[in-house]
């Protein structure tokens, strides 16, 4: 899946932009919940694929959802499904009602809050043949900002605009034509902390002349100043980084009626966007240029005022090219966690271009008490280009040799290299597709039931210059029904319960991993190798040892069987409360394992050197295996509650209550990239019991409350004048910690059980520790001792200590706005809206460093979210 930076372009662009062509929504509305369409509607009309036309610049804004402003230090790929991951793991998840299964829907991952993917279509927008429209134009300036928890100095100069249009005119008889546009240009430093050499750790030790001039090269990678939050850690450094990003978007949109039944819909977009990243050490992140073109055409047929059906055919293409920027050191460098590592990671450099040529169906009809529907999408799908796994080098330096990770670095004396030689361009084809019907039935007044069934067949892709076989044919054994009914009782509310079995789909990023397969491309790997020529006893030639990506023939689609259960016992009254119920049972969750490491072999001694020699299979070094392997378990309790009106003052709160476990991976995993190590166990055997345990981003406890007020007019003149029609909003988010692992951090004989595979974990001395929340940088050393754990000895197969034990701090976040708008000539309007991000600049703190063989252990070094910001917008509509 190719996602465009949400948390750059989507989310931030639309950040405190509100409506741009009608007034704000109300904060009562729920920022969590899927809007459903509702099954009583006498002529039925599709759910519009996209809540956001082009004359509705409605966007989900920070202020509505109480999420903060993301700290710019936590950094991931712009492509594949990272967006949703980093949401995961710095807020968590919101526990979402889904009571109307409806089958042109695909529900999968939505208890968690997220969007259900509907039928690809284009939705009629509300027309006029006069000129109409509006601009806008938001700006975040760094004078408006608060600094950050750990930031040393005054905040940097920085800046951000916004701006945009939209406009629609009718044309000729019949035509619509709406246009919009878009840019996004920040400017600035980006603050935060790395670990970097001391002064006294600035020198190498080797006495190799050419040795010495290679790490002397890495240690001038780090930025030349001394640590200057030592009050955390002794090599803690505070620093800004310039970063640069440039996003563009556009839209034409043109609406035509063919005549009183048939309308034709067209539309074109596409977006740019550029981001120079910023680089507290040399070559840390990749520069990424992202572009976006998309053309869709809906053919709308319409028989009579309770049925239509619509043909769509869609073109989209991305082109991503993530490459490091021009100082990095070349390969990357990882020196355990006791310095920042030298980047960027092994999968750069991308230059991914994917088409996808989509075609739909679409039916309805409204019969009596009937609603049916049924449709269909074939969607097939184009992935080319060159895509990296470890092209550039690896070299690992750990606690290793009877020494720890710096002095090794400073040495020369890596535990192990790894690098991938040959081509990794590659040609992938495969075929998408989906069918679905179902029925809304109205059986009496009072009593609705709704049924469906969607089928999703998953075929393997083709590689086009046949350099790679697929041996995935297909997961055909797909057949999804879903179900619901709504009930209302008499003088007893509201009752609501849908099921739905979803299924996830698989990713090709998980099939297309066998392009880093012989005899094209052989990805090696040396254990305890020479600095300067790591690859200097291994052979490269035919059959040569390598590490083999393994993609079952019968690999199947993950699937959950999702319900809910909701109550409203005080329909159409003042005050409006739902009691709800939502849970889900996942199976056959992806996941890589690691196969193939060391065992202990009698005479070998158990070293990092002996790895490779103590591997049961000579043919491969790490065998790493795509398998069904997890399970996932979720249930939560939720409490919705909305006030009615009073004075002006609206206000809404939902308290969640949710518990998550799985066993190594969790529903975005792709088995891919960042993701294959996600699930990492300890040894290769028994790894869903290793690995159970709380998901990354389980929550116990979470609430949000929203409000606006509009200031009521006031009798003085100029009162009424300054602040009648102001309206002030806001949203408070408070949620429980999210979990982390403390580690072994190294593999190394008196650390792990040298097996080869890093993720090892210690074993526990008191368990009196054991669920403690750690957030709070002056406590956290003390809350989790490193007199606690004892590491493990080579001949361990495993630490006692589980997976996910501990959590890090919860987040408490509060946003507000103030806006007015005044009315100009005829139906033209002003809006302006100030918000503030992190009111209150409330710090919300990373986890403690878990590496037991880092000198940083237990400390907290990082914030997640940035400081108080303020933003300003103008918006003018006509």
């Amino acid at each position: 899946m190719n996602v465009i930076n949400g948390r750059v372009w989507l989310f931030r662009f639309w950040l405190g932009i509100g409506i741009l062509l009608r007034p704000p929504a109300c904060p009562g509305q729920q920022a969590e919940t899927p809007e459903k369409p509702k099954s009583e509607e006498a002529a039925p009309q599709p759910p519009a694929d996209d809540k956001r036309t082009e004359l509705n610049l409605l966007g989900k804004t920070e202020v509505q959802a109480g999420e903060s402003r993301r700290n710019e230090n936590i950094v991931f790929n712009l492509i594949d499904n990272n967006a949703l991951k980093e949401l995961n793991s710095r807020l968590g998840t919101s526990a979402t009602v889904t009571s109307e299964f409806l089958p042109e829907f695909r529900y999968f991952g939505t208890e968690f809050g997220n969007k259900p993917s509907a039928p690809m279509r284009l939705d009629p927008v509300q027309q006029s043949r006069d000129f109409h429209g509006g601009i806008y134009f938001t700006h975040d300036n760094s004078i408006f900002r608060a600094r950050s928890f750990f930031q040393v100095g005054g905040v940097r100069p920085a800046h951000e605009n916004d701006y945009g249009f939209a406009a629609g005119l009718g044309l000729w008889r019949g035509a619509h034509l709406a246009v919009t546009g878009s840019g996004q240009n920040v400017r600035g430093s980006v603050n935060g902390n790395v670990l970097v050499p001391l002064a006294s750790e600035r020198t190498p030790l080797t006495a190799d002349p050419a040795a010495y001039r290679l790490i002397q090269k890495w240690l001038d990678a780090y930025p030349k100043l001394a640590p200057n939050r030592t009050d955390i850690d002794p090599r803690a450094l505070n620093i800004n980084s310039p970063q640069s990003i440039d996003t563009d978007a556009s839209t034409l949109r043109l609406d035509q009626d063919l005549g009183s039944h048939d309308h034709l819909f067209l539309r074109h977009a596409f977006t740019n966007q550029k981001v120079t990243a910023f680089e507290f050490v040399a070559g840390q992140n990749p520069d990424t240029n992202t572009k976006s073109h998309g053309a869709r055409a809906t053919w709308n047929h319409v028989f009579d005022p309770k049925s239509f059906i619509d043909f769509t055919v869609d073109f989209n293409r991305v082109h991503s090219l993530l490459v490091p920027e021009p100082n990095s050191v070349g390969p990357q460098v990882s020196i355990g966690t006791s310095y920042q590592s030298l980047g960027p990671n092994g999968s750069i450099p991308i230059d991914r271009r994917v088409n996808r040529f989509r075609y739909a169906t679409l039916y309805r009809r409204q019969l009596g008490n009937h609603s049916f529907s049924a449709g269909a999408e074939w969607d097939r799908d184009q992935d080319n280009g060159r895509e990296a796994s470890s092209d550039r080098g690896n070299y690992y330096f750990r606690s290793d040799f009877g020494r720890d990770a710096i002095t090794n670095f400073r040495l020369g004396t890596p535990s192990r290299y790894s690098i991938g030689i040959g081509e990794g361009n590659r040609g992938f084809r495969w075929w998408e597709q989906q069918y679905f019907a179902g029925d809304v039935w109205k059986v009496r007044s009072d009593f609705t039931l709704n049924a469906g069934l969607r089928y999703q067949p998953v075929t393997g892709p083709s590689e086009v210059n046949h350099l790679t076989d697929v041996p995935f044919d297909c997961d055909c054994n797909t057949l999804a029904p879903q179900f619901g009914f709504a009930w209302q009782l008499p003088s007893a509310g509201v009752i609501r319960a849908g099921y739905g079995l979803q299924y996830g789909g698989i990713y090709p990023q998980t099939l297309q991993q066998l392009r880093w397969d012989p005899p094209e491309f052989l990805k090696v790997e040396a254990q305890a190798p020479a600095l300067l020529n790591p690859l200097a006893n291994t052979y490269l030639g035919p059959g040569a040892r390598h590490t083999q990506f393994d993609v079952p023939r019968n690999l199947e689609s993950p699937y959950t069987h999702e319900y809910s259960f909701s109550w409203d016992p005080l329909p159409g009254r003042r005050w409006d409360i739902r009691l709800s119920y939502i849970g889900s049972r996942t199976h056959k969750l992806f996941m890589i394992w690691f196969l193939n490491r060391a065992v202990p072999v009698p005479g070998i001694p158990q070293t990092t050197a002996t790895i490779n020699a103590r591997r049961p299979d000579p043919r491969y070094f790490e065998l790493r295996a795509a398998r069904n392997a997890s399970n996932a378990y979720f249930d939560a309790a939720r409490v919705d509650l909305k006030a009615p009106a009073w004075h002006g003052l609206t206000l809404d709160a939902s308290y969640w209550f949710s518990k998550a476990i799985d066993t190594g991976s969790t529903y975005s995993n792709i088995a891919a990239g960042d993701d294959a190590r996600q699930g990492y166990s300890q040894s290769q055997n028994l790894v869903t019991q290793d690995l159970k345990g709380p998901s990354v981003f389980d929550q116990s406890h979470a609430a949000i409350v929203r409000f606006q007020y509009a200031i009521p007019s006031a009798r003085n003149h100029l009162l009424r004048r300054a602040a009648g029609g102001w309206r002030i909003s806001g949203v408070f988010l408070a949620k429980s910690g999210l979990p982390f692992t403390v580690i072994s951090g190294s593999d190394a004989p008196g650390y792990g059980n040298v097996d080869g595979t890093y993720g090892d974990r210690p074993n526990l001395l008191d368990p009196k520790i054991l669920g403690r929340t750690i957030g709070n940088p002056e406590t956290s050393q003390s809350l989790l001792p490193r007199s606690a754990f004892s590491l493990i000895q080579p001949t361990d197969s495993r630490g006692s200590l589980g997976f996910n034990t501990f959590r890090r701090g919860g987040i408490r976040n509060m946003n507000a706005a103030l806006a007015r708008s005044w009315p100009l000539r005829s139906e033209a309007s002003l809006t302006f809206r100030a918000e503030s991000i992190n009111f209150f600049n409330t710090p919300q703190f990373a986890e403690p460093s878990p590496d037991l063989s880092s000198p940083a252990f237990g400390k907290i070094t990082n914030t997640l979210n940035d400081g108080r910001s303020f933003q300003l917008t103008l918006q003018v509509q006509f």
